[in-house]
């Protein structure tokens, strides 16, 4: 028996809008593990568009079981991802891709059947 746990897909991509499988609810931005979904408060770990994405939101996904993570940089590239963020990537080897957001969206439902794959996905600029 198989008890590995796998992300949900993302259903559908729009501008503030980010439909999951299994999840009722949309997201505006959204943090995506093996196991699940859950929205995603830039506030709870002092992300913005610069510096960028915060080792907070990357630790999350490595405790939930990610092996490979997809950083979204939003629509028009205007998040970063800060240089400790991807330290720490790089301390643990996990590999990790920084994409626009609709090409995270599509590597991420490539890998997601198979792999243990986390994200962070910003539906906006």
């Amino acid at each position: 028996m198989n008890n590995k746990l796998f992300s949900p897909r993302i259903k559908k991509l729009s501008w503030a809008r980010v439909e999951v499988e299994g999840i009722s609810t949309p997201f505006k931005d959204v943090v995506l593990f093996p196991g699940g979904a859950r929205e995603w408060d830039w506030r709870k770990t002092g992300t913005r568009h610069s510096p960028g994405i915060q080792p907070g939101d990357v630790e999350e996904l490595l405790a939930r079981g990610a092996k490979i993570v997809i950083l979204s940089q939003g629509v028009y590239k205007r998040l970063r991802v800060c240089p400790e963020t991807r330290a720490l990537l790089e301390q643990n080897h996990v590999p990790f891709h920084v994409l626009p957001t609709k090409k995270a969206v599509a590597l991420y439902n490539e890998l997601c059947e198979e792999q243990s794959v986390g994200a962070l996905i910003h539906s906006t600029c």
